[in-house]
């Protein structure tokens, strides 16, 4: 049998329990590093999942604390378009993936892990990118750890703010 090691998936499993909501908090931390943000601008931010679907796995969320996609006023619908059209391509231009996942769930019943804040996900794929490991082993193989993946993109959202 063949052994998988990730001991530093452990700081993540094992680790504090955040209290709050993230993409309110995260945005203002003084560490954005350390909060996985990548870019806070004015309607929205842009931060690493830190239990990712594949490796690069973004998530754009409006700076106000919203679940209802329609409450979004007009301003800041725009300035979350743009938002993510950009993680989209910094995404699509650093991991070269051969497709992506663009989408979001509201609410807790459509797979919202946080479902009062409302956010899309940005996920790269590539074929073949899913195999036994999580149907079985439930466990996900990710190449790179969290903190090179937030090393590779912060200098591409540098730019925004």
């Amino acid at each position: 049998m063949d052994v998988l090691w990730a001991p530093w998936r452990m700081v993540h499993i094992g680790g504090p329990k955040f209290e709050g909501c993230i993409f309110c908090e995260h945005p203002l931390a003084p560490a954005p590093r350390e909060a996985l943000v990548l870019a806070a601008v004015e309607h929205g931010s842009v931060m690493l999942n830190k239990f990712p679907y594949a490796n690069g796995h973004v998530m754009v969320s409006p700076r106000r604390h919203v679940a209802d996609f329609a409450a979004l006023t007009a301003a800041e619908y725009a300035g979350l378009g743009e938002l993510l059209r950009t993680a989209v391509e910094v995404v699509g231009s650093e991991f070269r993936p051969e497709g992506l996942n663009v989408g979001m769930n509201l609410g807790s019943a459509a797979g919202a892990g946080i479902a009062d804040h409302m956010h899309w996900h940005v996920v790269p794929r590539w074929v073949g990118d899913t195999n036994f490991m999580p149907l079985i082993g439930e466990v996900r193989v990710m190449p790179e750890h969290l903190e090179a993946v937030y090393d590779r993109l912060r200098p591409r959202f540098d730019a925004l703010g």
